[in-house]
């Protein structure tokens, strides 16, 4: 799902919001998660998931153009862990 799809589903179940409204709440919401990321706090959705950061080591990769080896450094990414509930729908029979 698209941030304009995430907007009009919004838009759907809650007809007295303008999409200007809710194309801004859902920009405040974005925006305070990627900074609560960027801090490396961890985010938690009850029943969806958690979102945390996790380091990943140097490494030496090989690019496959020219078979020469290239460093990485270490970097920052965000891990997802599915809630419960998520869990459970995506599995169920």
């Amino acid at each position: 799902m698209t941030r304009s799809e995430l907007i009009s589903k919004i838009a759907e179940q809650v007809p007295n919001l303008t999409i200007k409204d809710i194309e801004r709440i859902v920009s405040v919401i974005f925006s305070k998660m990627t900074d609560a990321l960027a801090e490396g706090n961890r985010i938690e959705i009850r029943g969806f998931g958690a979102f945390t950061i996790r380091k990943r080591k140097p490494r030496i990769a090989v690019n496959p153009m020219n078979k020469t080896r290239v460093q990485i450094p270490e970097k920052n990414i965000v891990h997802f862990k599915t809630g419960k509930e998520l869990h459970q729908k995506l599995n169920a029979d």
